[in-house]
């Protein structure tokens, strides 16, 4: 049997006394089998551990990939891809992991796509998403911004890992600034021989997106642990919430743009349009700057290391409201007024991530804003770091960069936070 089994059979066989049925794959060795099981997962077995072996009558799998023929009169998204399981493919025969440059290879992988969209697929540079620089957003948002000029263009969808993905939305929302037309990024939380595989969805919701009237950079990802649908969730108030679930990524302090299904059907959530600053598409991004996170019992040397370097703005993640030492040995003020009087931006933002701070509630926090800590609401702490390199990129002075943070450039400031927000 083993002699007369070529890749895509469709083969039954027992395995430690149970029944098991599926398609075969390419195998790297003579004493290995590899099966696609019909639940969608892969396993790989030695040949002596199966029993029974039988051919069943599946049509063999061909990896013929489909034509664009025919495609040009469908509207056309540009899909840049930067690596990440979403836009890759297990080559069995290697046990490698193949990115999917060519559309043929993307409409083979998914091909629902090919009734949606005629694509155009870039890839500027493929990067664990974990190594990605302020470099790397800079050349995205060039790329991104050079094919929303195109007439020819419906949108762009990024795709990436997931690691960082979040990061990547808020620095080309800031980047962008002000577009006439959708950008989705998109990851994939399980990879594509797994039978939960999530790219496929995600990249089918996101075209949907990307057809759609609005006009925003968001993340797409799936809105539950199912397949049921996914949600758009505006690109400077996303975060990734969970290590490997499907619908890690969650809106924070604001409700998603819209549901999105893989049928095409989308229903607005968010339904109040915020009037933010008409930002002009720039990638500049001035890299000397720090996020520091306080921690319990940590003195002012969390801030002072990085005033040494030549640090010109620092965003603290601080307790609840705003809160770190003042009046204790650990003191923070000291620092803080050092930086300030160095002309050094210092803006203040919640661990909590949900809420705002708010410097008029207790005295510790009257105090660190006297000094000259700017509070910048409810601004997520990377969307508050991120928006500074590009402040300071436009402006060295404090006063004008405290001016800029505390404007709403696209959405990162919420003017209202509306109740069903929280842990939505």
């Amino acid at each position: 049997m083993k002699k007369n089994l070529l890749p895509g059979d469709y083969i039954t066989f027992k395995l430690a006394g149970a029944v098991h049925s599926g398609l075969v794959l390419p195998s790297t060795t003579k004493e290995t089998l590899f099966i696609k099981l019909e639940n969608g997962y892969n396993i790989g077995i030695k040949w002596s551990d199966a029993k029974d072996v039988k051919k069943g009558r599946a049509k063999r799998v061909t990896t013929k990939a489909p034509t664009l023929k025919g495609k040009a009169k469908l509207p056309k998204i540009a899909i840049i891809t930067t690596g990440g399981t979403i836009t890759s493919r297990v080559d069995y025969k290697t046990g490698a992991v193949h990115a999917l440059t060519k559309p043929e290879e993307l409409l083979a992988q998914i091909p629902e796509l090919s009734k949606l969209t005629s694509l155009q697929i870039i890839s500027p540079f493929s990067i664990m998403s974990e190594d990605m620089t302020h470099k790397h957003w800079q050349k995205l948002a060039e790329v991104i911004h050079k094919k929303l000029q195109s007439k020819s263009i419906r949108g762009v969808i990024l795709t990436m890992g997931t690691d960082t993905l979040h990061w990547t939305s808020m620095a080309l929302s800031f980047m962008l600034g002000k577009i006439s037309k959708p950008v989705a990024v998109v990851g994939g939380q399980r990879s594509s021989d797994r039978g939960s595989f999530d790219g496929a969805q995600n990249l089918i919701c996101a075209t949907h997106y990307c057809l759609s009237d609005l006009n925003e950079v968001a993340v797409v990802m799936h809105g539950s642990s199912d397949d049921k649908y996914c949600i758009a969730i505006p690109g400077t108030k996303v975060r990734k919430m969970h290590t490997s679930r499907r619908d890690a990524f969650r809106p924070i302090n604001t409700m998603p743009l819209a549901k999105i299904w893989p049928d095409g059907k989308i229903k607005m959530l968010k339904h109040s349009k915020i009037q933010c600053a008409a930002t002009k598409f720039n990638p500049k991004f001035y890299s000397k700057i720090a996020l520091v996170k306080f921690v319990a019992g940590v003195g002012p040397e969390a801030m002072d290391s990085h005033l040494s370097k030549g640090c010109k703005g620092i965003i603290i993640e601080g307790e609840g409201l705003g809160h770190v030492p003042v009046q204790s040995k650990h003191s923070w003020l000291p620092s803080i007024k050092k930086a300030i009087k160095k002309g050094v931006f210092v803006g203040m933002t919640s661990q909590c991530l949900y809420g705002r701070v708010n410097p008029n509630v207790y005295t510790n926090l009257r105090l660190i804003s006297e000094a000259g800590v700017t509070f910048l609401d409810d601004m997520l702490p990377e969307a508050a770091y991120v928006k500074l390199g590009c402040v300071l990129a436009r402006t060295k002075s404090r006063a004008e960069a405290t001016r800029l943070m505390k404007q709403n450039w696209v959405g990162e400031i919420s003017e209202r936070i509306e109740k069903g927000t929280f842990l939505y």
